[in-house]
């Protein structure tokens, strides 16, 4: 089982941007892919972006339109979001997850979930 914490949520106004972390511990070797969900006021979990942990292949939901960034650091079993230019419907919730599926691109079959990280845009 791998455990996942996530950090760097907050309140920010619209226009700026934020760095979500996701720490990784425990069995980590199984681990094949890392991405994130998020979950906004009175909506269903959403699917965000996804990592390899090997080669570093990312693959994204159509709605983050290059305003969102993933990246991974294997070194410290650590996967970043970046979200630039923040929009008030990007207040959410934001998970981490991680899949041992291989090329599970969307995370369908997450193993492993971190408590979330709220992330609130101001205007």
């Amino acid at each position: 089982q791998v455990q996942l914490v996530e950090s760097g949520g907050g309140l920010v106004q619209a226009g700026n941007s934020l760095r979500l972390s996701c720490a990784a511990s425990g069995n980590t070797f199984s681990n094949n892919i890392m991405g994130w969900f998020r979950q906004g006021p009175g909506k269903e979990r959403r699917f965000v972006a996804s990592i390899l942990w090997s080669g570093g292949m990312t693959y994204y939901a159509n709605f983050v339109k290059g305003r969102f960034t993933i990246s991974r650091d294997n070194a410290k079993n650590t996967v970043w979001l970046q979200i630039d230019r923040l929009k008030l419907e990007d207040t959410a919730v934001y998970y981490c997850a991680s899949s041992s599926v291989h090329l599970d691109y969307e995370l369908k079959y997450a193993n492993s979930w971190g408590q979330g990280t709220q992330v609130t845009v101001s205007s």
